[in-house]
């Protein structure tokens, strides 16, 4: 009897593993659908007026950073990567991303405007 038990309790927990796992499959290779087009970053645009290789930092002049709430200024930046300060030079029209990086404002996109 013990036995029996055993495999129908055995029996009874494979089955209701398997919807689990067959559901885990599924969300597995579920295509996330496309984001919208208000979830997609706003660039803003400024004008470069330092470049500090040797710091990792840019100075923008700026208009308004709305993912910032920040009024138009002029302030330095963090470059999150190296290779964004040999893009540009002092004068330059950038269109740019920023965010604040473990509490320092860091350019995160950066494209010189055409």
């Amino acid at each position: 009897m013990k036995i029996a038990f055993s495999v129908s309790a055995l029996s009874l927990a494979l089955l209701v593993s398997v919807p689990a796992h067959a559901a885990n499959e599924h969300d597995a290779h579920h295509t996330p659908a496309p984001a919208t087009a208000g979830a997609v970053a706003e660039l803003s645009e400024g004008t470069v007026k330092k470049v500090d290789k040797a710091a990792g930092k840019l100075t923008i002049s700026h208009g308004p950073l709305k993912s910032l709430d920040m009024p138009a200024m002029t302030m330095v930046f963090r470059a999150a990567d190296a290779a964004m300060l040999d893009k540009v030079k002092a004068g330059d029209r950038i269109r740019f991303d920023a965010t604040r990086v473990g509490g320092a404002y860091t350019v995160t996109v950066l494209e010189v405007a055409q």
